[in-house]
C-alpha cells in the first residue's frame, strides 16, 4: 500500500512541478492495474468488452471447492466473452497463508484452474488494494455495497466495467441467481 501511495505522490509532485496535477481516474473496475499470481504486471483494461467475475480466494476454507465450479464456468462461457479472475487473499481466518507460487500449484493440481489467477492482496481493511477499495464501494445487488464478508464473494462486472451484480460467498458459481446474471451480462454487447 505504501508503494501505491508513494506511486501516487510522484504522479502528483510530478504533475505539480510541470504545472498541472495528473490524478488518476477511476471510472470503472476496469480502470486497474494489478500482479497476475506470476508477478507480471496486468492492466484489467485488456479484459474491457468482456464479462468479469471478480472473485475473492483462498485455499484453506470451506467455500474452497467453489474453485471447481468456477473453472466450469470458465470453460462453459469464456468464449462467449466471459472471465473469471481469481484474488487470493488471507483476510479471513489466515484460509489463504501460502506464496503466490504454492496457491498457483495447489489451484492448478487439486482443481484444475486455468482462469486467471493474481498476486495475493488485501480485500478488506486498512490495507485493502484499491481494487476491492472500489468494488466494495458500489451499489450492488443482490448484495449491497460495502466491506467484503468472506472468502469466495463474487463481483460480476458487466462489458461496460460497471458491476452488474455482487454475491455472497456462499452462492455457488453454478447458482440459478448468478447464472442468470452472467446470461444477463454476456447478452449486452
Amino acid at each position: 500500500m505504501l508503494g501505491r501511495i508513494r506511486k501516487l505522490l510522484l504522479v502528483l509532485v510530478a504533475g505539480i512541478t510541470s504545472g498541472r496535477a495528473e490524478v488518476p481516474v477511476v471510472k470503472d473496475a476496469l480502470d486497474f492495474h494489478v500482479k497476475d499470481i506470476d508477478g507480471k504486471d496486468v492492466d484489467l483494461g485488456s479484459y474491457r468488452g468482456k464479462v468479469v467475475l471478480f472473485v475473492n480466494v483462498a485455499s484453506r476454507c470451506g467455500h474452497t471447492p467453489q474453485y471447481a465450479a468456477l473453472e466450469q464456468l470458465w470453460e462453459k462461457d469464456r468464449e462467449r466473452g466471459l472471465v473469471v479472475l481469481g484474488f487470493p487473499a488471507n483476510d479471513f481466518l489466515w484460509q489463504e497463508p501460502g506464496t503466490d507460487s504454492e496457491i498457483k500449484q495447489f489451484c492448478s493440481l487439486k482443481y484444475h484452474v486455468t482462469f486467471p489467477m493474481f498476486s495475493k492482496i488485501v480485500v478488506k481493511g486498512k490495507d485493502q488494494a484499491p481494487l476491492y477499495a472500489w468494488l466494495t464501494a458500489q451499489e450492488t445487488a443482490p448484495v449491497g455495497k460495502g466491506s467484503v464478508s468472506w472468502n469466495f464473494e463474487k463481483f460480476l462486472v458487466g462489458r461496460d466495467g460497471k458491476v452488474a451484480g455482487r454475491f455472497a460467498p456462499g452462492t455457488k458459481p453454478d447458482d440459478p441467481a448468478l447464472v442468470a446474471a452472467v446470461e444477463a451480462a454476456l447478452a449486452k454487447p
